[in-house]
């Protein structure tokens, strides 16, 4: 193009364009100065060129306009892999990479892959936007190009390669060197694309028939039909259930979602922090990602595929309650990627077959997928115990996909932390046994009378991915060669799994000022502490949970404790009270319980440590190997009721531990033994410490007394956890912790289910029965509690027993 019309269209470019994302940013492009550099655009495109010209000269990358003057080659600092075209006849010409005048200069240069989004469409016809939208898997023309530029100006992506150093490829071969730079580029370029825009889309009622044609399906309305039910019938059924299931993305929504959730999230938080995506972005280029989030907010699903789209990944397909697919809101989240699942379908086969199926095409044509594997949300603010449905169903597709070389897939666990949430009183009515409401368009209207609210900040952190294939090889060793579609090994591996991904997402949990200043204030006897107290405990507990006693990796506050405690009196979840002689913060009740949630959020990170703080509270010295007999068979409950690993080496943790709060100014070591420190404001730091941990050893303590005072085989699971539940509900009230979270009844279910994991307690005829080894341990734990705790459960438990047998001696009386 001559000079006089490319400099004014380059203007035009700089003025009506912003690039919205960069990666990697100049900064971290890794270009080596001292060699002349090549950019290469996937295709010619001269929108791209000028777009990128203006950016490298903005960001004082080297230029790329011009010419590069080389001793044997005169080539443009921009060019574009030429356009791949239908061959009519054998011999056409179909355009050559023009590296050729590089390769024979034997000059020394870098070609840097390029690609430029305008918009971000998945491939389908989305009639009038198709044409003038965005990018998508479909070539671009002139005209649709140029719409797109006014169309989509704002909201521009540049993903730089990593540079390719042409003398590394050359091999003597010209040609092949050339065609070999190509392949390579292409190869790059592909998958740049596949992360940005996902695959190529499917029209919605194309896969729904797909999914109705398939032999899945139809073997099962084969199986159907033979009990007198019409086919046709069936197929018009399962045709329905495929409606009811499909997602249906469109760009139109992707891109107002986008911006409106941008509104949304500026209005309600002050930022949001994501942490560890690197990884992922590497990985969505030739892996099927599924995103396994904590469940804590209506939200969650929301947030995460902002920040995805923000990042330049590429929304994924979410996995939502049919509850949700309500007028208004259904339809706006099935076309923002939602689809949508009935809550059981046991015992609808037809409806099991085609979720199964539809599930499978998507994961194995590589959509990114999303689902939460506890199933609801978490009304205590703890991780919930897994789902297997959406485990088992996942890791059948990746059966069925292996078998004929698809790609492979990995889990991806996200943990998102709230210092605020929309659902604070909803939770609370619900734990304190309040009926769940059913979900409205109302509730949105309620929602928005709430916006102006503060909400502090919003994290979101990306755990260690878990490809599956890996996994399997760990836990089912012959899962390659096991044909069966439904293997027997498939429902154990499922558990092992769903605690594999739990442990996973709590490992990288946020610390934030509120469920710091929670974790503080709530172990104090009466929910107050003093502001210098209070701060230096916060300090206390960042220290700690940075220190190898944590064994976890959570992302820390960039906010020093004063200014933690000033978000939370802004939050409204504490107050601060002037004294002459100090400030005082306290809480409460209400504050109380609903900082409760968010301790919950982040207890997990400090439950091994601050069970080693509490076994210093019912004697002044202990020996590690002491430490270490006590403990042991104390923490698998412990650690399953908080999903965190169960260490293999429990003396190396809690050598560990000690050594810490050693440094912390927590303990003194006196040869083999450790004691509390002397001075009176490190003995009220260690037992602050140590009164985390006292909730869930009463809650324990309290059930397996249950269980011993009725005798073996007298209880079913169902009576034991509601007689435990109403113990520790009036433990609560005694205790002045009187949050509906102390008495979850979740709770109970998962320490039921530990104590049979462990073959302490087991099933027989419906029936709990337990023998010497329940005996033993109870003595065990006892010995960790002091003598005055321990009067005061087993009088409440005397207590209990005394109210269920009078009723039996009124009635036997003449």
């Amino acid at each position: 193009m001559p000079g006089m019309l490319r400099a004014p269209l380059r203007r035009l470019i700089e003025l009506w364009t912003e690039v919205r994302l960069a990666e990697p940013t100049p900064d971290k492009l890794a270009l080596d100065p001292q060699l002349p550099t090549l950019y290469v655009l996937p295709r010619p495109s001269l929108s791209d060129a000028l777009l990128l010209d203006s950016y490298c000269q903005r960001h004082g990358l080297p230029p790329a306009r011009g010419r590069l003057a080389l001793p044997d080659s005169n080539l443009p600092r921009c060019v574009a892999l030429p356009a791949r075209r239908f061959r009519l006849w054998p011999g056409q010409a179909t355009g050559v990479a023009p590296f050729t005048e590089l390769i024979t200069s034997d000059t020394r240069i870098q070609l840097v892959p390029v690609s430029v989004f305008w918009g971000r469409a998945p491939g389908k016809d989305f009639g009038l936007w198709h044409l003038l939208a965005a990018d998508s898997w479909r070539l671009t023309g002139r005209l649709r190009r140029a719409l797109s530029v006014l169309v989509n100006g704002r909201d521009v992506e540049i993903q730089f390669g990593a540079p390719l150093h042409l003398e590394e490829l050359h091999d003597g071969d010209a040609p092949r060197t050339n065609r070999k730079a190509a392949r390579l580029l292409r190869v790059h370029f592909r998958r740049v694309r596949t992360r940005v825009l996902g695959p190529d889309l499917s029209h919605r009622s194309t896969m729904i028939q797909g999914v109705v044609a398939s032999d899945e399906v139809r073997r099962e309305i084969d199986q159907l039909a033979e009990k007198a039910s019409s086919r046709k019938r069936l197929k018009r059924r399962a045709r329905r259930y495929g409606h009811e299931i499909a997602a249906n993305m469109t760009y139109p929504v992707l891109r107002f979602l986008a911006g409106a959730l941008k509104r949304l999230w500026n209005r309600l938080y002050d930022g949001v922090d994501v942490n560890g995506l690197e990884e992922v972005k590497a990985l969505a280029e030739d892996h099927t990602l599924i995103y396994v989030p904590c469940h804590r907010s209506h939200i969650d699903y929301l947030l995460l595929s902002y920040v995805l789209y923000r990042e330049g990944l590429m929304p994924p397909h979410i996995a939502a309650g049919r509850n949700l697919d309500m007028p208004l809101i259904g339809p706006l989240l099935r076309r923002g990627g939602a689809f949508f699942l009935r809550r059981s379908f046991r015992d609808n086969r037809l409806y099991g077959a085609v979720f199964n199926e539809y599930l499978h095409r998507l994961l194995a044509r590589g959509y990114p997928m999303e689902y939460f594997i506890e199933g609801g949300r978490s009304r205590s603010g703890r991780m919930l115990t897994p789902r297997p449905g959406m485990l088992a169903m996942t890791l059948r597709s990746f059966l069925r996909c292996q078998r004929v070389d698809e790609r492979p897939m990995v889990f991806v666990p996200v943990y998102i932390g709230y210092e605020r949430i929309l659902e604070n009183s909803s939770y609370q009515r619900e734990l304190g046994g309040g009926k769940k409401r059913k979900e409205s368009p109302l509730d949105l209207l309620r929602v928005l009378g709430r916006l102006r609210e503060p909400y502090g900040r919003v994290s979101v952190n990306i755990g260690e991915p878990l490809p599956i294939g890996g996994f399997l090889d760990s836990h089912a060793p012959g899962w390659r060669d096991d044909e069966s579609p439904r293997p027997d090994w498939l429902a154990p591996t499922v558990t092992t799994l769903g605690r594999s991904l739990t442990r996973r997402i709590n490992r990288v949990a946020a610390l934030n000022a509120i469920n710091l200043t929670g974790l503080a204030l709530l172990s104090s006897p009466h929910r107050a502490l003093e502001y210098a107290t209070l701060t230096d405990q916060l300090a206390l507990l960042c220290r700690l949970a940075d220190s190898p006693a944590c064994g976890e990796r959570p992302s820390l506050p960039d906010e020093s404790p004063e200014a933690c405690i000033a978000r939370a009196v802004d939050l409204g979840m504490v107050e601060r009270h002037a004294h002459s002689l100090g400030d005082i913060v306290s809480t409460t009740p209400e504050q109380a319980a609903l900082l409760a949630w968010y301790r919950n959020n982040v207890l997990h990170l400090f439950a091994l440590p601050a069970l080693v703080a509490f076994a210093f509270r019912s004697r002044h010295q202990r020996s590690l190997h002491e430490l270490c007999d006590l403990l042991t068979p104390l923490w698998p409950p412990l650690a399953r009721e908080f999903c965190v690993d169960e260490s293999a080496n429990m003396k190396e943790r809690l050598a560990a531990i000690l050594a810490v709060q050693v440094d912390l100014g927590l303990l003194e070591r006196h040869g083999e033994g450790f004691t509390p420190v002397e001075s009176l404001e490190g003995r009220e730091r260690l037992e602050l410490i140590g009164r985390m941990i006292q909730p869930s050893l009463e809650r324990n303590a309290l059930l397996i007394e249950v269980l011993l005072r009725s005798g073996s085989g007298a209880l079913d699971r169902a009576t034991l956890k509601e007689r435990s539940r109403a113990l520790s509900e009036r433990l609560g009230l005694l205790s002045g912790r009187e949050a509906p979270e102390f008495f979850d009844p979740k709770l109970f279910e998962t320490l039921i289910d530990t104590l049979e994991h462990e073959g302490w307690v087991w099933l027989e005829q419906d029936r709990l029965h337990f023998d010497e080894c329940l005996k033993r341990a109870a003595q065990r734990a006892s010995r960790l509690l002091d003598a005055s705790l321990r009067r005061r459960l087993a009088l409440i438990s005397r207590h209990r027993e005394e109210a269920v047998e009078a009723p039996s001696e009124v009635s036997a009386q003449p």
